[in-house]
């Protein structure tokens, strides 16, 4: 019989999934929920490759795992197989609590609880049902274990997820700019003091992937277009959750229903099932099928934006280094209002503004160290000869202003 399952993965190759807690993890219903969700999100309306989903980048960044671990034993560090598993078991379920489209559900269909804190709801919820397999993967997902790196590996500047994400979203976007060597950073893993650093050889390689890193978030995760599309769909859901406030039958599948008939916050997630229960059986399908319902909808403000995002028909977005001025975005929404016939507080949702930002590295969030022949560790921010502590750790803010094109 097969002791293991292997995966044909177009960045990575094959990678090989044992049989076991680890391959029950990957059948089971949550994480297979997110082969239904893309990883870039609305990003496909920028770079059409871009349609990996969130199944495909938690089993790259369980194949990176499975490396550095690998890795930090052949230099000494010895690590039990029950702490090896629960690593890899802890970076296969750190995205199961993503909803459709990322970012966007936290905004629109739920309150006060993050994606992060849903995985770990999830986690325990899957670890009921395994009699306690998960125990000890919980406890490195959230930092609780002892071996302080294993946590590292999943949650840190240098972690698998951000390993696999560059890799993986430069590949299907094709911008090359985001390709980081992540091989040969995992070569160059090692431990001071249960700390996770990198030797001293693996400088270049740091830069890289800090400034590819920048790159992306520029070129990809908050491109103007894609920022677009997102604040769209934002208002497209507030104006259907503001509609079955009212009490109108809308269109959408059980669970999305649940959603934008209730109020669902943290509270909710803690005190019962029902809103976890719903939430699983969400994904980008349900949002897509009622759209394109929408699009008919009576409701002129519902049916535009919808059709407008079936059809690509994109607000007009301005990015500034300064922020816009709050009379000229008035001045917008009346345009707006008058142009499309409806009041000015209903064309809220055809007018948006707000701040995007990126930083490369934070010093105060594990910083990355290096490691000297001598035993010494020195910050990367210290060292480097291209990158200094500055421009490293500030702050890049861009505004931008999003509205209905009416020229």
């Amino acid at each position: 019989m097969q002791d293991s399952k292997l995966i044909n993965d177009p960045v990575f190759g094959f990678i090989k999934i044992p049989k076991g807690l680890l391959y029950d993890i990957v059948k089971h219903p949550y994480m297979q929920r997110l082969s239904r969700i893309k990883q870039l999100g609305l990003s496909s309306v920028v770079y059409p490759g871009a349609q990996h989903t969130r199944f495909q980048h938690s089993l790259g960044a369980f194949f990176l795992m499975t490396e550095a671990i690998e890795q930090l034993k052949r230099k000494g560090h010895f690590i039990f197989d029950s702490e090896a598993e629960a690593a890899k078991a802890a970076i296969l379920l750190h995205d199961i609590g993503h909803g459709p489209f990322s970012h966007v559900l936290e905004y629109t269909l739920t309150k006060d609880i993050s994606h992060e804190q849903i995985s770990l709801l999830l986690m325990e919820k899957m670890n009921e049902e395994m009699n306690g397999a998960l125990s000890l993967a919980i406890k490195v997902f959230k930092g609780e274990h002892p071996k302080k790196y294993l946590h590292q590996l999943v949650s840190g500047q240098l972690d698998m997820d951000r390993m696999d994400y560059l890799r993986r979203d430069s590949f299907f976007t094709g911008v090359p700019e985001g390709s980081i060597g992540s091989a040969r950073i995992i070569k160059m893993l090692n431990l001071k003091e249960e700390q996770l650093v990198v030797d001293e050889k693996g400088i270049y390689s740091i830069e890289n992937f800090l400034i590819a890193r920048r790159l992306m978030y520029w070129q990809v995760y908050l491109h103007r277009t894609c920022i677009t599309y997102e604040n769209m769909l934002i208002s497209t859901l507030s104006r259907a959750k503001e509609l079955a406030k009212r009490g109108v039958s809308l269109f959408a599948s059980p669970a999305l229903h649940y959603f934008l008939y209730n109020d669902v916050d943290k509270k909710s997630f803690y005190e019962g099932d029902e809103a976890l229960n719903n939430f699983i059986q969400l994904d980008d399908n349900d949002i897509w099928t009622s759209l394109k319902v929408w699009s008919n909808n009576e409701d002129k403000i519902l049916s535009l934006l919808s059709s407008g995002m079936i059809n690509r028909q994109l607000f007009k977005t301005e990015i500034s280094s300064e922020v816009f001025n709050e009379r000229a975005i008035n001045d917008i929404r009346k345009q707006v209002s008058k142009h499309l016939n409806i009041s000015t507080e209903e064309a809220k949702y055809f007018v948006s503004s707000g701040i995007i930002g990126n930083k490369m590295y934070d010093p105060f969030d594990n910083s990355i160290d290096l490691l000297y022949k001598d035993g010494s560790l020195k910050n990367i921010s210290e060292i480097s000869d291209i990158l200094n502590v500055t421009s490293l750790s500030k702050r890049v803010n861009k505004y931008y202003f999003s509205h209905f094109r009416i020229d």
